[in-house]
């Protein structure tokens, strides 16, 4: 929809009023250091002072736990509320009155079709659960959900339902109804054919489980296959009102309980979910077939400030829990990993062990960092390679934690890797004296994303970004020392792409620009501006960095090209030495420069 230049007006007339530092100082003690003022910080515990305000600039940000933004952001943050919350709430102590809303044509318009897309779900919902419970076409679906110990009641709570091993039985029934070919292909429950006219339905032969969104309005299906019918999973495509990333399923059910037990259990699947509510634990939500997102860390953690993880115990499932807890990473949230003994789901667990084993288990649950320790020592080699592998995995994980956790940790870490306390007491030292660069680079271990590990690429990131603040002619001179769509760092990339977009519109790298990037490279930006400004030589040595990691890719793909052509007899190799020798001569002269 077209931006309203009301609105617009508003929120910066409200930010104009906004004074960052009396917002915080009525929540974080500060003190001034020159042109910023220091605390310690609201959003994890901590002892020495990280937390940073630079009224100039109307931004905060935490060395520690990486949180920042502006004082929308960090309202929203400490009060648990959305930005857009935080700028109302201004708004009303400043006195200012909020527009009201005026919706052009084409916005009804696209109202109007996403409450046809939410009716047509809610006609589908009933139109599945009556196959199931009403139609001979059902029985296969009956016998399925009563093997896995899915009771009639728990079928009529959760609105179960089928879809009947037929083409089009649902296209046929609704398009009978009135209900238009594209308002059912809009909703993801059917597709058109490919080859002639007509639509057939999405889900055949599968048990459905209807998926609301936060306020109960069903929004899409997951379907499980019966026997061994590829995908097992099959859930609604990307719809306006469907989209994976932002939406928990059960939410709608669950958050009460989340804010009255104050955590959520996040599992894998529906079917785990459906699970641990019979078994009278209520505070639980599934992700949708998709890795644990920011979006999703951001939407539980407005509910309770704990997260545990409950994935499956198999290999997969340690992997997804290594994911899900990097994508909470920086946010001011107590992390914790339900560890289900003998390779079961929590599916499987209820129904061997029984309700009140998993409500025991759940008390179970341990730290994040305990989770690391336990998959890092699994995984380790024989010998001293091993420990020092294992060790250097282990580095950033310790890193994070206060100092009190720290040195219980660093005890824990030196009896599980069998090494003298002292030995990964110094290691963590000599890491966090060198800002956290591997002593050699290390290969980077899974759950650990790459661009973590390398520092003096983030810093140098940080750094072009506080360049092209300063003077967004600055760009141009990035651009041409390394191709944005082959940028050597992906994170970076991404903002670059998106600082280009907004440069080239006529924007400015502003408050409103950075609350509209996704929250890691929200809080990226962010702590780029808070830090100090960079001098010119910083600039140029921060370029070189990125052109010599650009550079150093292309080496190992021109010499992987040139090799492959000598192997093929193919003559072009020649070019392609003749472009390695360029390269190197180049990374030498820069060697020789530094």
């Amino acid at each position: 929809p077209m931006r309203d230049p009301r609105m617009e007006a508003f929120v910066q007339q409200v930010r104009a009023g906004t004074d960052i530092l009396a917002v915080v100082q009525s929540y974080v003690s500060l003190k001034r250091k020159g042109n910023r003022y220091w605390g310690c910080c609201p959003f994890h515990s901590e002892k020495t002072a990280s937390f940073s305000v630079v009224p100039s600039e109307g931004f905060f940000y935490c060395f520690g736990c990486h949180a920042g933004g502006d004082a929308f952001k960090f309202l929203s943050l400490i009060e648990h509320i959305t930005p857009f919350e935080a700028i109302l709430r201004q708004a009303e102590q400043l006195g200012i009155e909020r527009p009201a809303r005026k919706r052009d044509a084409q916005e009804e318009a696209r109202l109007r079709a996403l409450d046809d897309l939410r009716r047509v779900n809610a006609l589908a919902r009933d139109f599945f659960h009556n196959c199931l419970t009403m139609t001979r076409y059902g029985a296969a679906g009956k016998a399925y959900l009563a093997g896995r110990g899915i009771t009639d009641a728990a079928i009529e709570r959760y609105g179960i339902g089928f879809a009947p091993d037929a083409w089009s039985k649902l296209s046929d029934a609704f398009q009978k109804r009135g209900v238009a070919e594209h308002v059912l292909v809009d909703a993801g429950l059917a597709v058109r054919r490919e080859r002639g006219d007509g639509i057939y339905d999405r889900f055949r032969g599968r048990v459905i489980i209807p998926i609301a969104d936060e306020r109960g309005r069903v929004v899409g299906f997951g379907g499980r296959a019966l026997g061994d019918a590829q995908p097992k999973y099959l859930n609604t495509a990307e719809t306006p009102v469907f989209n994976k990333r932002k939406l928990l399923f059960g939410m709608d059910r669950a958050h009460s309980a989340i804010a009255r037990a104050g955590y959520t259990i996040v599992v894998e699947g529906y079917m785990d979910a459906i699970a641990a509510w019979e078994a009278g634990v209520d505070n639980v939500v599934a992700t949708l077939g998709t890795s644990f997102t920011s979006d999703h860390a951001a939407l539980l953690l407005r509910r309770a400030p704990r997260i545990v993880f409950c994935y499956d115990s198999d290999r997969a499932g340690q992997e997804a829990t290594l994911r899900a807890l990097a994508a909470v990473h920086g946010r001011a949230a107590e992390l914790r990993v339900l560890l289900l003994p003998d390779g079961k789901d929590p599916d499987e667990y209820v129904r061997t062990h029984g309700a009140d084993a998993f409500r025991a288990l759940v008390e179970t649950a341990v730290p994040a960092p305990a989770f690391h320790l336990r998959h890092i020592r699994a995984q380790m080699a024989d010998g001293i390679e091993g420990q020092r592998t294992a060790l250097r995995a282990m580095l950033p994980v310790l890193a994070e934690l206060d100092p009190v956790e720290r040195a219980a940790y660093v005890r824990r870490t030196a009896a599980e890797l069998f090494l003298d306390e002292g030995v990964v007491a110094d290691a963590l030292r000599r890491w966090l004296r060198r800002g956290g660069a591997a002593e050699e680079p290390a290969a980077p271990t899974a759950g650990t994303p790459v661009r973590r590990a390398d520092r003096a690429l983030q810093r140098a990131g940080r750094q072009l970004i506080a360049a092209v603040r300063q003077d967004p002619d600055f760009l141009a001179q990035i651009t041409a020392a390394v191709p944005l769509d082959a940028f050597p760092d992906e994170f970076f990339g991404t903002i670059f792409c998106a600082v280009a977009a907004q440069i080239a519109a006529g924007g400015v790298i502003d408050a409103d620009f950075i609350a509209a990037q996704p929250a890691e490279e929200s809080a990226e930006i962010t702590r780029a501006l808070v830090e100090e400004p960079p001098t010119s030589e910083a600039r140029a040595g921060a370029l070189a960095v990125f052109r010599r990691a650009h550079l150093t890719a292309a080496l190992a793909q021109h010499t992987h090209r040139a090799e492959t052509m000598m192997q093929e007899g193919k003559a072009g190799y020649v070019d392609e030495l003749n472009e390695v020798k360029r390269i190197q001569d180049e990374l030498a002269h820069i060697g020789t420069q530094e």
